[in-house]
């Protein structure tokens, strides 16, 4: 499928892969018709999703089945008044209707807003009422049904309300999954200007929202296309392998690791449809999936380096990827002392497909989010847009967009002028993230813009703090942040997360902070440690800074 959408498919050097990657991007791209139903046409038997749950019992869907139940889906949904740029909101974990809703509304022409099922009534009510959400199909967690028909009477637009379960529905719930089963599969592309076009909006992305209310990321029909360098360049998942990536469907994550990239690869996605994450059960799935390529935030290996990584076979594994968070250097190295499998880091948002990764051309650097995308041409900035020397610490930018708008890169937040401003200036995409680069061209993540911790004239990045203290045998999760202090302006506050075996005390405390001072320059050391059961995080795994820092 790669030779349909790539002048040239294999690279000699990392240099031959910036300087001639080169994609072709038809007039009327859909990633549903033109991936999935290819696939489908070509052979009837290739295997495209495994939806696997806790209790091990695994589904098998080709391709073909995906196109059957796809275009049924369509019919659904046209039945209830869905149509061409109509917001359809999804709330579906991990089941198999995830990818199935998402196919057959990319096929509609409608616009897709996945999302998490933690939302609360207040989260449901904004997203609805700032996209003009018409339908809701969702799973059925009773308290995510409990807090949609809370939030229904205030969403002004929406219609429908689709459940995918076995639940009884109370009033004015559909039964989304038996609607698909007794609709028709007869369905024919829609040509003319019921078609869409590549540049059409395709899909729209919530960001995490780890501080402030989420903006809305807007993405067009070729977005797909700009996973291309994730999935076969940065994770190089191959034709007729297996791969998975952990995360649930209502992250950009999922958008990233396991849907359009993979499968425009011909890669058959895993679905672990898990109720809570649990770090074994995913230990044992491992051994025994037979996975070729695997991709998790940094949270998933920070649990998984606790256990015992020898007793599970990870053989036939040939790449270990990881993004959403920066790797702490002690978590790659303890992961590869057991597995063999060097971690393989890339940078991106919910804004973009990968823009800076460790690709198979240069070896990996433990800590650093690698190179730039052939697609992006990224640079680092002061805060007059300057660009930085090698070594200084400024913000990640995409420049020259007049010359090359990337391809996987949003195109607006919808509706917020300021944030449009803030971002967009001087012909680049300021990412709002900071790094520096090092002589070779590798790119180092120090953290967002608002993460910076400004104490007695320093400017203190937390992922040093954080990567220090977890090489301490204690910690198993920390999150460093900015604490006010009246004679220093900030001081360094580290909230930890204790291993088993090893209880709070002020002593523990001493020796944490004589730890940090010992790895990392003395002055960077956490002045504050609080000891908590865990750290508030995004359904995606990044930790929630800002809320820390509320707590002060």
């Amino acid at each position: 499928m790669l030779e349909k959408y790539l002048v040239k498919q294999k690279f000699e050097s990392y240099e031959d892969f910036i300087n001639n990657y080169e994609l072709i991007i038809p007039e009327n791209f859909n990633f549903a018709y033109d991936v999935v139903d290819s696939w489908a046409a070509a052979d009837k038997n290739k295997r495209a999703l495994l939806h696997v749950d806790d209790c091990d019992h695994e589904t098998s869907y080709t391709f073909a089945d995906l196109k059957r139940l796809s275009d049924a889906c369509v019919n659904a949904f046209a039945g209830l008044g869905i149509g061409k740029g109509d917001v359809v909101m999804l709330i579906l974990k991990q089941r198999a209707e995830a990818w199935i809703c998402m196919l057959a509304l990319h096929k509609l022409g409608a616009v897709v807003i996945p999302a998490t099922y933690q939302l609360m009534p207040k989260d449901i009510v904004y997203r609805c009422n700032a996209a003009s959400v018409k339908m809701i199909v969702c799973v059925d967690d009773r308290e995510l049904l409990d807090n949609i028909a809370v939030a229904a009477p205030e969403c002004k637009t929406l219609e429908h309300v689709g459940v995918v379960g076995e639940q009884v529905f109370g009033k004015g719930f559909v039964d989304f999954r038996e609607l698909i089963r007794t609709s028709s599969s007869d369905f024919k592309r829609p040509e003319g200007a019921q078609a869409s076009k590549a540049y059409d909006r395709m899909l729209v992305y919530f960001s995490s929202g780890t501080t402030g209310m989420p903006k809305m990321v807007a993405h067009d029909y070729t977005y797909p296309l700009g996973h291309i360098t994730t999935a076969a360049y940065w994770q190089e998942t191959r034709d007729n392998t297996r791969h998975l990536t952990m995360s649930d469907s209502g992250w950009a994550k999922f958008g990233w690791g396991k849907i359009y990239g993979q499968w425009i690869c011909g890669a058959e996605i895993v679905a672990y449809d898990t109720e809570k994450f649990v770090p074994l059960k995913l230990l044992k799935l491992i051994s025994r999936l037979n996975l070729t390529t695997f991709c998790a935030p940094p949270t998933v290996y920070r649990f998984l380096i606790k256990e015992d990584l020898k007793a599970y076979d990870f053989s036939s594994i040939k790449k270990a990827c990881t993004a959403g968070e920066p790797l702490n250097p002690e978590v790659f190295e303890r992961f590869k002392e057991a597995t063999g499998l060097e971690i393989c880091e890339g940078f991106g948002q919910s804004e973009s497909s990968v823009m800076l990764a460790n690709y198979p051309y240069r070896p990996v650097r433990p800590g650093s989010i690698g190179l730039p995308s052939p697609l992006y041409d990224i640079d680092i900035v002061d805060e007059n847009g300057v660009p930085c020397e090698d070594g200084i610490v400024g913000s990640i930018v995409v420049k020259n967009l007049d010359k090359n708008y990337p391809t996987g890169l949003f195109k607006q937040y919808l509706g917020d002028l300021a944030a449009n401003a803030a971002a967009f200036k001087n012909n680049m995409y300021n990412t709002g993230d900071t790094a520096w680069r090092d002589g070779d061209g590798y790119y180092y993540f120090v953290g967002r813009s608002d993460d910076i911790i400004k104490c007695s004239g320093y400017r203190i990045g937390p992922f040093e703090v954080e990567s220090a203290l977890l090489t301490h045998k204690s910690v198993l999760e920390c999150a460093v942040t900015a604490a006010p202090d009246e004679v220093r302006g900030q001081v360094v506050k580290a909230t930890v997360v204790l291993a088993r075996g090893y209880e709070p005390s002020d002593a523990l405390k001493k020796e944490l902070q004589d730890h940090v001072k010992k790895i990392t320059a003395p002055y960077k050391y956490p002045r504050i440690v609080e000891f908590v059961t865990e750290l508030p995080k995004t359904i995606s795994g990044k930790i929630k800074r800002g809320e820390i820092r509320g707590k002060g």
